[in-house]
């Protein structure tokens, strides 16, 4: 029965490291999502002259989750238009934001580039768009880093504090 209950432990500790692990894997993937968000997002803006609620409801379509979350979402409060698009911005982001692996860093940038979306000429919205991409790109490099620097270490650990407890208890 011991032998049983170690082996528990040593998985269910091994297990918290892998996932504590992972969410260092998703930040990265999620800001390379979202960086082709919005450069889709500046396409549309530049060529295709659709309304912002169409625009975000084809990139809800094409964005994995839980980006698809968030253009979603603004596209359907777009649609409801009791809010302005800034409004509806940050409430998008707020309902969703739990879901992503992004940083405070990141909420900064997409609350930045919601004050100024929807509120200039095509030309300074592209302007706009590249500033955050410029922000979302070094936030990205910080992601990349901190997941080289500590991913292994994490797994090890959950591995580790599981063996020693087990050693412990024995």
């Amino acid at each position: 029965m011991k032998v049983f209950g170690a082996i528990f432990i040593l998985l269910a500790s091994t297990w918290t490291g892998f996932e504590m692990a992972k969410q260092l894997s998703e930040r990265p993937r999620q800001l390379r999502q979202l960086k082709a968000a919005l450069r889709s997002l500046e396409a549309e803006i530049m060529y295709s002259h659709r309304p912002l609620h169409e625009v975000s409801l084809l990139l809800s379509s094409q964005m994995p989750k839980p980006l698809s979350w968030l253009f979603k979402q603004f596209a359907t409060k777009l649609q409801k238009g009791d809010q302005n698009v800034k409004q509806c911005w940050d409430d998008s982001i707020d309902e969703v934001w739990k879901m992503t692996a992004f940083k405070q860093g990141e909420l900064e940038v997409l609350k930045q580039f919601g004050e100024t979306l929807g509120q200039h000429d095509r030309y300074s919205q592209q302007k706009h768009i590249m500033l955050a991409l410029n922000h979302l790109e070094r936030e990205e490099s910080d992601a990349i880093e901190r997941q080289h620097r500590y991913e292994k270490m994490v797994k090890s650990l959950g591995f580790l504090s599981g063996l020693l407890l087990v050693i412990l208890l024995m």
